[in-house]
């Protein structure tokens, strides 16, 4: 009796080898799939006293209109990477921008950037990394120095020193009871105070932004955001979950294309191997 010979699928051995690849592939890389989908949730405070109210354009399309002096945009989600960033007076345009910068972000990253300046020919972008992440129960506060005559300024709370930051800088998280609070900020070199009484509540985090010109104008400030905050989660108003969970889930249709690729291309090698 003559048996006849044995031959292999070239069809189904390759689609054995892809259905084998694609979930390793799934399972070796979580990591990267999971920075791919998570963005950077980015706020931007206009605190340059040199600039009037302006028009923000991120690469290259409009990202905020007639933004004055002293505002805070709340955080948004933007894609992680580089992006050129570029402030124009209103209505002015994105080719007469009087400022452009290229900023890294990272993916879920949180940032406050702060348009800033000393004088009218020094305008750039200073980038803070957040942190709103949440004491249960407490509230937390950080306090940005923008004042460009301000020099250091220190931070009381009722009477009793928190904490201090130079120019262009910003104090780490003060957590604090919730509760009345009365802070002032003092510039020693301009023997000049700025002072806010505000509520503390539980799991908000309070921005405090010292703005303006002790001598100048605008007149130096304080505005203030707050960001409500859940432990290990920084709530910035969008969803800053990402797309595919920390451990690297697979998505339900790719995990069944994939187990089907193996299944169909063992099933067909296997057939073709023992034909006779």
């Amino acid at each position: 009796m003559k048996m006849k010979k044995t031959r292999r699928s070239p069809g189904g051995l390759a689609l054995l080898l892809c259905g084998m690849f694609a979930l390793t592939s799934f399972f070796l890389f979580p990591a990267s799939r999971a920075q791919a989908a998570t963005p950077a949730f980015v706020r931007i405070i206009h605190a340059s006293p040199f600039v009037a109210t302006a028009d923000v354009f991120v690469d290259g399309s409009p990202f905020l209109t007639s933004f004055a002096f002293g505002a805070i945009a709340g955080y948004s989600p933007v894609p992680p990477g580089s992006h050129k960033v570029q402030i124009a007076l209103a209505g002015k345009g994105v080719s007469s921008a009087a400022l452009t910068e290229t900023l890294a972000i990272q993916p879920g990253g949180v940032y406050t950037v702060a348009a800033i300046g000393t004088k009218p020919t020094n305008l750039t972008l200073k980038v803070f990394v957040d942190s709103n992440l949440a004491t249960n129960g407490m509230s937390k506060v950080r306090v940005y120095q923008l004042v460009p005559d301000g020099g250091w300024m220190d931070v009381m709370d009722n009477g009793k020193w928190m904490a201090g930051a130079a120019y262009q800088n910003a104090t780490g998280y003060l957590t604090l009871s919730p509760g009345s609070a009365a802070f002032n900020l003092n510039s020693a070199s301009m023997n000049r105070s700025l002072s806010l009484a505000t509520t503390l509540q539980a799991n908000i985090v309070t921005s405090i932004f010292a703005v303006g010109m002790f001598n100048g104008e605008p007149k130096a400030e304080i505005v203030t955001a707050q960001t409500a905050a859940l432990p290990g989660l920084p709530q910035t108003g969008s969803d800053p979950a990402p797309i595919l969970s920390s451990g690297g889930q697979l998505s339900t249709p790719w995990l069944l294309l994939a187990l089907a690729l193996v299944i169909v291309g063992g099933t067909l090698f296997t057939r073709r191997l023992f034909a006779h």
